[in-house]
């Protein structure tokens, strides 16, 4: 009888760095907000400009991610997606949750440059991550359009829970405190919905870590609005 292979030992081969220090807030899948701006700087070992020739030719990119705020011991086989009101359950392998038996994720990111920088070698700036700051990498692929792409592939129960768009109000005094580099990519998330999908209480004041600002918002209905904007 054949034996078993060893369990395998990932390594961290680079972390990125994102507008997000915390979970709430970042887009529910990759792509969707494609302002969102990210550092992927690798490890030491990892920093040959060699592993990456070639990768310039691609326009996007799949990253190997872990679930660093959401490591668990143990696990469970089915769970209750946000997106479907947070009391359905599904299986864990027809979801894309993070409490999985093995805490890793994959994203399709847009590769916009690759920087040489002397402090930490090569550096990928990518678009449309849903990644928190300091999530660490186990490995880069290149996005493929002829195989990874199904156009005419079944969406499951995702097809009834689409993320919808809020319209963003905003005071421009408050407008003007942000950064002119991250205001398209904040107006994107708050856009987007960062609630969790199962809260509707227009009286709630939300508080969402982005870019070193704490934002302030409400939502009711389809109106999101912005009441304060502070440095943290």
């Amino acid at each position: 009888m054949q034996q078993a292979p060893e369990a395998m030992t990932l390594k961290v081969i680079a972390h990125i760095h994102t507008a997000f220090p915390t979970k709430f807030g970042i887009p529910r899948q990759s792509g969707l907000v494609e302002e969102l701006r990210g550092e992927i700087i690798f490890t030491p070992e990892y920093r040959n400009p060699d592993a990456l020739r070639g990768l310039e030719d691609f326009s996007h990119i799949w990253l190997v991610w872990q679930f660093s705020g959401a490591v668990r011991e143990s696990w469970s086989p089915t769970v209750r997606p946000p997106r479907l009101g947070g009391n359905t359950r599904v299986g864990v392998f027809a979801t894309r949750s993070p409490f999985r038996p093995n805490p890793l994720g994959l994203s399709s990111v847009k590769l916009e440059a690759i920087e040489q920088r002397p402090d930490v070698g090569p550096v990928l700036i990518v678009r449309g991550a849903d990644l928190m700051d300091g999530t660490p990498i186990y490995d880069i692929k290149p996005y493929i359009p002829y195989a990874d792409c199904h156009p005419d592939a079944a969406e499951g129960f995702t097809g009834q829970t689409r993320a919808h768009h809020l319209e963003v109000s905003c005071p421009e005094a408050l407008w003007q405190t942000v950064p002119e580099a991250d205001r398209a990519a904040l107006q994107g998330v708050l856009a987007s919905d960062p609630r969790p999908s199962y809260q509707h209480d227009p009286q709630r004041v939300y508080g969402m870590e982005f870019a070193g600002l704490e934002v302030h918002f409400t939502v009711d209905g389809d109106q999101l609005t912005v009441r304060d904007i502070t440095l943290l």
